[in-house]
């Protein structure tokens, strides 16, 4: 075999070891979030209780999913769900960064100790075969992992072997000078733009190193680099997202960009340093475990920057993304990112529904009173809710093209449900707010239709889901019911007066009549809202879904079929 052909042969071992490196890494993490279900959510929930704890969980979960950007997702996804503050979100995002550390050690210990093929194959034929055999089930994600994590190592068994058969003249001369590193920092930044894995850049510089291609000094800046390419996903995750998302993201850009700058300050001391830590516990200067140790202790060192700076980088960071992020009209718990875990995805639609139905109570009752016939504010509010239905409708949309259980897709159509009967509460009101008062309107006559619309208003108030009353938070519909109930007794005197007033030549049917469509309007955006609160006040617990097979969402559901009986 000619050396062209060679070199060839293994540029394409190469290629094919980094993709199945990729392809391993997206296994496990999916894996490990399907199989684990809400489990991840609620230890995230429960264990950001302080800084402190809000780091080690960052840290363990990113250990245990090996992605720092799922685990940064997720934190994001919380803060939107109102379920964790931002502050012991960013020192989740500060753990995962660290967390992240761990696969270098897998690859050290694992990659370099052992015959991987032999230790890989196994894990891959184990994983398959339970993926097969429990498709759609905890134990089929739960496969898919273990066939991943092989993936992962035989990726790095094939990088190994091409790097060690190119030998060190077939890549450019990265010398361990300032110029040398310099260029090895950048070559870490643009392979992470590439890749879209800082993981898979750490495993490159590994086995480049492990198989001579380069010095210690190349790698460490390559692995630097990394860190900072790294925040691209982040940035990119931002753009569009809400406040929150923006603002971690920020919080990692700056983590990643200082911890960077220091390391590169002290980086000559700190590889000596790392150089003799590994003699002492060695006996030998291992270039490959020297890699992966100044790799865990910039990030620590990042952590530890981080410690006296975090309260005014939290100060700042929340004084930014602001000005129309939290504009009204604009979605303030959906982005994509929450989109690419369906329960946070879920949890999320919730509280953005509730914020649309507080929106849209909001202008009904703006539209009650005898003055607000005209009102501007009105068809401000309506543009408000009709687009955050249009956005709700949109994320749904995303939402269903992911791999979820039956019973969060069973919640979509239901969630769509009441967005419709949000916005159609919406419109009837503006209607009814943009109509002119009835000409000749005669004092008994007032006296008859007042009390509906002070009642309608009370039925607003009482079922606005962000009150202090609301609904779901009360444990059912019972003020919104016993509110509706009082305004069918108004609606229903007044229809009878009205009529008898019509009979009777007292009052112009004509103005009988309109005052008649007038509250059959008002009376049908009463029942559009009492329907929205009796099926958000229905949706189940997210802490009782179960975590039965996978599926996609349902066309249809059924839960909301007992909520029509009752009107």
């Amino acid at each position: 075999m000619t050396a062209p052909v060679s070199y060839s042969t293994l540029f394409v071992s190469l290629l094919g070891g980094l993709g199945l490196f990729l392809l391993g890494m997206t296994m496990l993490t999916d894996g490990l979030k399907l199989a684990a279900g809400r489990a991840l959510e609620r230890m995230l929930e429960a264990w950001t209780r302080t800084w402190l704890h809000g780091l080690f969980t960052g840290v363990l979960l990113t250990a245990l999913v090996q992605s720092s950007t799922a685990m940064t997702v997720a934190a994001i996804g919380f803060v939107n769900a109102g379920l964790l503050s931002f502050t012991s979100a960013l020192w989740v995002v500060f753990g995962s960064n660290f967390g992240s550390t761990v696969t270098g050690w897998l690859v050290a210990w694992l990659g370099f100790k052992l015959k991987i093929d032999a230790f890989a194959l196994p894990f891959i034929g184990i994983g398959m075969a339970l993926k097969l055999t429990g498709e759609g089930s905890r134990r089929g994600a739960l496969g898919m992992a273990v066939a991943g994590f092989g993936l992962l190592f035989l990726g790095i068994d094939m990088l190994k072997q091409g790097f060690e058969g190119l030998g060190p003249q077939a890549l450019p001369s990265l010398s361990g000078d300032a110029a040398g590193v310099a260029l090895s920092v950048l070559v870490g930044v643009l392979l992470t733009i590439v890749l879209q894995a800082s993981s898979a850049t750490l495993a490159l510089a590994l086995t480049a190193v492990g198989g001579g291609m380069m010095p210690v000094e190349a790698g460490a800046g390559i692995v630097v680099g990394a860190n900072v390419g790294t925040t691209l996903t982040a940035i990119l995750a931002a753009i569009g997202a809400t406040s929150n998302a923006r603002r971690l993201a920020a919080a990692h850009v700056l983590f990643n960009v200082l911890t960077a700058v220091v390391a590169l300050a002290v980086f000559s001391p700190l590889l000596d340093l790392i150089h003799a830590l590994g003699v002492w516990l060695t006996g030998s200067g291992d270039a490959v475990m020297q890699l992966v140790l100044f790799h865990s202790l910039f990030n620590l060192l990042g952590v530890l920057l981080m410690l006296p700076l975090s309260a005014s980088l939290v100060r700042f960071l929340l004084a930014r993304f602001r000005s129309s992020d939290e504009d009204a009209a604009r979605p303030r718990y959906l982005d994509r990112n929450v989109a690419a875990v369906p329960v946070l995805a879920l949890q999320a639609l919730r509280h953005e529904l509730a914020r649309m139905g507080s929106l849209a109570f909001a202008l009904a009752r703006n539209a009650t009173p005898a003055h607000a016939q005209g009102d501007v504010r009105l068809a401000l509010q309506l543009g408000t809710v009709e687009h955050l239905q249009r956005a709700i409708g949109a994320f749904v949309s995303e939402v269903s093209r992911q791999q979820m259980h039956r019973d969060v897709s069973a919640q979509l159509p239901e969630l769509l449900r009441i967005a419709t009967h949000f916005d159609t509460l919406a419109r009837v009101m503006h209607h009814i707010g943009q109509q002119r008062p009835v000409p000749g309107m005669h004092p008994g006559i007032e006296s008859l239709v007042q009390p509906v619309f002070d009642a309608a208003r009370a039925f607003f108030e009482a079922a606005d889901p962000e009150s202090a009353n609301a609904p779901a938070q009360a444990g059912g519909p019972w003020l919104a019911l016993e509110a509706r109930d009082t305004f069918e007794e108004a609606y229903q005197i007044a229809k009878a007066g009205l009529l008898q007033a019509g009979a009777g030549g007292t009052v112009d049917v004509v103005a009988v009549y309109e005052h008649l469509a007038r509250l059959s309007d008002l009376r049908r955006a009463v029942g559009q809202g009492f329907k929205a609160v009796q099926r958000m006040a229905a949706l189940p617990e997210l802490s009782t879904l179960s975590h039965g097979a996978p599926t996609r969402p349902a066309a249809e559901s059924d839960s909301g079929r007992s909520v029509e009986s009752a009107e």
